[in-house]
């Protein structure tokens, strides 16, 4: 059913939440200049008309911004709503409450309610707070990967999982297997743990494909000795299966992870990392501002200049205008211009340039890598470090929730500078410009 909106009258005998706090708080700030009517009138259609109320979107679009502000999880940024008076009243709280305010699978709920359309309209947002300064000609655009909650996949790993699913498959569907393989597993796990290594490594090598044989087996006789309803609801699981254990090193579209196969696996060239295994992020940011105006995630690692049209666009459209140029870097190479926007990649040895025309391209390029420590940022106070939302609509509900955060932490930076400046002038008025402070 559609939230219910607030319409508590104020009390005589107890003072409102805002009039006990302190008005310079930078999350008191940021709830005023939101526009959370926004959020009722797009979220709101996606509600029934009939049945329990639902939670007040202003609270539960307020709990998604905190947890990225803060770089928290579902469970602590509920925990910290009931200890924190700034997060309940940045959430539209009137009163000091002692109760969670959800349950922290509500939000994973409310993540899939407004999808990833929703979740696009709270980043529009985060931009339009910047105003103009979001609205520049010359863009720099870069690409990152979001890595995925899976561990580093081996055929061993793999293969072992299969089993298990397997054997649990069968105990709930009640089938009796053949042989369980348990006794030779446990051995062969053991010689794959100890012999990889030095002049036995071939015994793990046949240990491995002996465990490829048995996962096979058992994926092959669940298939005969399911009930045709069984197999009707299991089908997708045993055709993963049958894949995983039927790939080779060699094959293309490989599948890492059970529990989520639309993991790819990408090197971007780190000395400390060769390959990571998530989804490929674009972030685009304005070159002398450092807000964050793009934000697209990609599936089976796309070329990074083919990815420049479908980010253009999105600038365009969320921003209302689109950039006259996008600076990018070698990985791009072989694009040059995408519609009206002229795409700069730093060149070697070009002898037909001026020297001014040289001197603003090395400027450019400096500035180009700004967006190098925003991407670290994301990464490590935004919660996009390690994705644990599943599957593709995850990736891209994660990135706009980083990005977003991102923005409104710029925000609040701002709001910072121009209360010291404002009280800078209205305490020390007779201070003229060149004079050395006290």
């Amino acid at each position: 059913m559609q939230p219910k909106k607030s319409d508590r009258q104020r009390s005589f005998l107890c003072p409102d939440l805002l009039d006990q706090l302190d008005p310079r708080n930078h999350l008191l700030g940021l709830a005023k200049v939101i526009p959370w009517q926004v959020f009722e009138d797009n979220f709101r259609p996606l509600y029934a008309a009939s049945g329990r109320p639902g939670k007040p979107v202003r609270l539960m679009v307020g709990l998604l911004i905190l947890k990225q502000l803060e770089n928290l999880s579902d469970e602590r940024v509920v925990e910290a709503w009931v200890q924190n008076p700034y997060f309940q009243a940045f959430c539209g709280q009137q009163r000091f409450t002692w109760k969670l305010p959800c349950d922290p699978s509500e939000l994973t709920y409310f993540r899939r309610r407004i999808g990833e359309d929703g979740v696009r309209k709270i980043f529009e947002v985060s931009v339009t707070l910047h105003g103009d300064r979001a609205k520049e000609a010359e863009v720099v655009v870069d690409s990152t990967v979001q890595e995925k909650n899976i561990t580093f996949p081996t055929d061993a790993k793999l293969l072992t999982k299969i089993v298990t699913r397997c054997h649990t498959m069968a105990k709930l569907e009640d089938v009796k297997l053949r042989r369980s393989y348990q006794r030779e597993i446990k051995s062969l796990l053991r010689t794959i743990r100890f012999k990889s290594k030095g002049r036995r490594q071939g015994e793990s090598q046949r240990a491995i494909r002996r465990l490829r044989t048995i996962a096979g087996i058992l994926v092959r006789e669940l298939k005969r000795k399911l009930s045709q309803e069984a197999l009707t609801i299991h089908q997708q699981a045993l055709d993963l299966y049958d894949r995983v254990q039927r790939q080779q090193r060699s094959d293309s579209g490989k599948i890492y992870s059970l529990h989520e196969p639309g993991v790819s696996c990408i090197s971007k060239g780190k000395a400390h990392k060769k390959y990571e295994f998530g989804a490929k992020a674009s972030v685009t940011v304005t070159k002398t501002s450092g807000i964050i105006v793009g934000a697209l995630s990609f599936q089976d690692n796309p070329f990074d200049g083919h990815t420049l049209p479908a980010v253009l666009s999105q600038v365009e459209s969320i921003v209302g205008q689109r950039p006259t140029m996008a600076i990018c870097d070698r990985g791009y190479r072989g694009k040059h211009k995408i519609g009206v926007t002229s795409i700069e990649i730093p060149e070697s040895g070009n002898r037909t340039k001026t020297a001014s025309d040289k001197r603003q391209a090395r400027e450019r390029f400096r500035r180009r890598a700004a967006i190098e420590p925003i991407i670290g940022h994301l990464k490590n106070d935004h919660r996009m470090l390690r994705n644990y939302l599943k599957g593709q609509v995850g990736d891209s509900v994660n990135l706009f929730m980083a990005c977003a955060a991102f923005n409104f932490r710029k925000f609040i930076r701002i709001l910072y500078f121009l209360c010291l400046k404002f009280l800078g002038h209205i305490l020390r008025p007779n201070v003229q410009p060149g004079q050395a402070c006290a």
